[in-house]
């Protein structure tokens, strides 16, 4: 849980947006919804490689350039 103390002399609407930077650097909502629903190890891994193997070719297309 994030906790934001508000300061003297600070509006609401600073202190939210405190809060919102804060969840923002912490990746809270990004993990919130990763594990809104089981996900098999496997099933992960091979996003993950997935995701490399397109992130290799993107840079790879941009080097080409």
């Amino acid at each position: 849980m994030l906790i934001i103390e508000v300061k003297d002399n600070e509006s609401i609407e600073r202190a939210l947006r405190r809060y919102k930077h804060k969840v923002r650097n912490t990746k809270l909502l990004k993990n919130l919804r990763k594990n809104r629903y089981f996900e098999k190890p496997s099933v992960a891994r091979r996003k993950e490689v997935l995701k490399a193997a397109y992130k290799d070719r993107k840079e790879r297309d941009f080097s080409d350039q």
